[in-house]
């Protein structure tokens, strides 16, 4: 019966701690080749505190150095010469205007780019000669943190940007990340989204967070084992397992030597 009983709880222990699956993508097929549209990369739409480097030029020097003198500046009121003042764009504020100067507030929130830049074209044309407007995003930021190699915050220079390269940026997923349930935080549209992706399955590629948006969170959780490791109420738990296994055998050890 002791035997029994100790074989049981052994099996019970080397199930908790079964192999997981580290491959990503593990449902494709060996040697497939697959050809598919993709759908899901959406341009990324201005967001508040979003800081945008807006450069307008026409055929008007005057009007060049006009609308581009409306720049933040780094040090503020604080800083003890103009010289170290450095341009780092517009910021969009909480309603999704930007302070431009000549123009007022013009409101870009929810544009993509193009939208937008088109749109501040359009004003434009009442107070320049054929304006151009240029712009891009100056804090593209995705933040990667827990089962990760190097967890942290990245900015992203082209704007652009897939979970898998964004893993990629983070040193890789541990062997304890949990591939097929990673979290993605998103706030858009004044509300917060939280959505689950499964990093095993190919379907992950068709999905509408597979490539990410600025200030996207990506949270990756630990396995039971890693939990277990780091929980002080589980380590006790499984330390006490251990010790009740081990008080079992010596049991039964000594029970068989009885009989």
């Amino acid at each position: 019966m002791i035997t029994k009983a100790l074989t049981i709880c052994c099996l019970l222990f080397l199930i908790s701690c079964s192999p997981r699956n580290l491959t990503y993508l593990s449902d494709l097929k060996e040697q497939e080749t697959k050809e598919e549209p993709i759908l899901n990369d959406v341009d990324p739409r201005i967001q508040p505190n979003d800081i945008l480097d807006i450069t307008i030029t026409s055929l008007s020097a005057e009007s060049n150095v006009m609308f581009n003198s409306g720049i933040i500046q780094v040090g503020g009121a604080g800083s003890s010469s103009g010289a170290s003042a450095k341009p780092v764009g517009y910021q969009v504020d909480r309603n999704g205007y930007v302070l431009i100067p000549v123009l007022g507030k013009v409101h870009l929130g929810g544009l993509t780019k193009e939208e937008a830049k088109e749109h501040l074209t359009s004003v434009l044309g009442k107070y320049a000669r054929d304006p151009i407007v240029d712009m891009r995003y100056m804090n593209f930021k995705i933040t990667v943190i827990g089962e990760v190699n190097n967890p942290s915050t990245f900015t992203v220079p082209h704007e652009r940007i897939n979970v898998l390269e964004a893993l990629g940026l983070a040193g890789d997923l541990t062997p304890y990340g949990k591939r097929e349930n990673v979290l993605i935080v998103r706030e858009q549209d004044g509300k917060r989204i939280t959505s689950r992706i499964d990093l095993n399955s190919k379907d992950v590629l068709n999905s509408p967070y597979f490539y990410l948006q600025q200030n996207d969170v990506i949270y990756v959780e630990p396995d039971r084992v890693k939990a277990v490791q780091v929980s002080p109420g589980r380590s006790n738990l499984q330390f006490g397992l251990s010790v009740g296994l081990a008080l079992l055998s010596v049991v039964t050890i000594l029970v068989s030597q009885v009989f």
